[in-house]
């Protein structure tokens, strides 16, 4: 049996246990002193009465006259008599005793003092020389009801007290733990893209250097994605004029040559050119969906920016009838900034277009609640390969062009912003096919933009 993984439930057990242990020792050396107490104040009494009963009896005796011999006290109303007595002569003859003695139970006068029997704790006392004796009895018995008694008195408060103080020690821990969880809350919080530093205030002292220590990682960790994603952005830029230019010289070099090997040489540069501009871009996409700060400031309406990448991508040639969009007609709010939710969409649709059917077009659905579905026709998925899909530059089974980077970019996109990316294969109900299901996240404040999106 393994005890609770829980800091807070551990310090309470152990000394809510603690506790109680201490409870029962005290418990039962109080028990003992309490025993060791009443058996002298028991003691006490019948010394205190048979030096109060012998005087009176030896009266009594010396006045009695010839012939009566042994009397009975005669009580005066019938009571708990837990004290007996038995006035006896030399010889042991009885000459006075209580109204419910038994004399069996008085053993002959040895000695003056405590004698114990096996139910009865008897002391005996002495008058005249040793001529007259008296034995007070007192059950043991009646010694163990009332210590008995006495620990059920002490036993019942301890019984409400210790579940009493179990509960007070979990609540003082869990009170003092609540910095140690309110940490924890911030490290949870912490999406991928979101490196600010946890607040340490009002954490013990033995919790206070941990969280300088996650901060401090933090610290580096940030400047070593600022540094990876600085380069990777910054080179992709730097790529973007050089690229163009000698696209532009390429493409005049085309236009101005009559040779056909040259033109055709030309072409497959142009082509190469194309290829590299279309990564660079997709390198910055990446940059900007691991960099964070995806999540918009007011409140997006993605219809509307789906709206527009439609339209904008529906105006090249031959895309009228290869893209189909199905939106609501009323706004639908998420919390995510309008260029990302662009990028997200355009990159969905790209991804169809390439590995889809050319004959089918590619269906594009919004919900009310956010979910963006992308989904065209086209050879399954095997599931393996579906997970594979959201890496960087992972291209799968197939020979369309393209980079392997735009599902990797909407991945990004979704764990930065606290969304959600799911691929399945083949369609519901179907055999062949290709869905992606992007969930947007819920908004954040209250209001209400129509963002838009810039020209990829």
């Amino acid at each position: 049996m393994t005890g609770p993984r829980s800091l807070q439930w551990r310090i309470s057990l152990w000394l809510g246990l603690g506790i109680a242990l201490l409870w029962g020792i005290a418990t039962v050396a109080t028990a003992q002193r309490i025993r060791h107490e009443m058996d002298e104040v028991f003691d006490s009494a019948l010394e205190e009465t048979a030096q109060r009963l012998l005087p009176l009896a030896v009266l009594d005796i010396l006045n009695r006259e010839e012939g009566d011999k042994s009397q009975r006290i005669v009580t005066l109303r019938e009571h708990d008599e837990y004290f007996t007595y038995a006035v006896r002569d030399a010889r042991g003859e009885m000459l006075l005793r209580s109204h419910r003695a038994d004399d069996s139970v008085f053993p002959p006068f040895s000695k003056m003092g405590f004698v114990d029997t096996p139910t009865h704790r008897i002391y005996f006392d002495a008058a005249l020389q040793g001529t007259i004796t008296i034995a007070v009895a007192e059950p043991l018995g009646h010694r163990r009801e009332v210590a008995n008694e006495a620990l059920l008195g002490l036993a019942w408060p301890l019984a409400l007290l210790i579940p009493a103080s179990l509960l007070l020690v979990w609540g003082v821990v869990r009170v003092s733990m609540a910095p140690i969880r309110n940490l924890r809350t911030g490290i949870e919080s912490r999406g991928s893209g979101d490196l600010t530093p946890i607040p340490a205030a009002g954490l013990p002292s033995e919790i206070g250097p941990i969280a300088d220590a996650v901060n401090h990682l933090l610290l580096r960790l940030g400047r070593a994605l600022d540094a990876e994603r600085s380069f990777t952005a910054n080179s992709a830029h730097e790529l973007r004029t050089p690229v163009a230019a000698a696209l532009a010289q390429t493409q005049r070099l085309i236009a101005e040559t009559g040779d056909a090997a040259s033109r055709e040489r030309a072409q497959q540069i142009e082509t190469a050119l194309q290829r590299l501009s279309r990564l660079s871009e997709k390198l910055m996409q990446l940059a900007r969906a691991e960099g964070g700060r995806l999540k918009g400031r007011e409140t997006t309406d993605i219809a509307s920016v789906a709206k527009m990448v439609v339209d904008e991508m529906a105006r090249k040639p031959g895309m009228t009838e290869r893209i189909t969009l199905d939106v609501p007609g009323t706004p639908v709010p998420a919390g995510i900034d309008a260029d990302s939710f662009a990028i997200v969409l355009r990159n969905l649709v790209e991804n169809g277009l390439k590995h889809g059917l050319p004959d089918r077009p590619v269906a594009i659905a919004l919900s009310g609640d956010g979910v963006l579905t992308v989904s065209n026709e086209g050879p399954s998925v095997p599931p393996d390969l579906l997970l594979r899909l959201l890496q960087p530059f992972e291209r799968g089974r197939t020979a369309a062009e393209g980079s392997g980077l735009g599902l990797a970019i909407v991945n990004a996109i979704a764990t930065g912003t606290g969304g959600r990316l799911v691929l399945s294969s083949p369609l519901p109900g179907r055999q062949s096919g290709f869905e992606a299901r992007f969930s947007a996240p819920r908004p954040g404040v209250e209001g209400l933009t129509a963002g838009k999106a810039r020209a990829g």
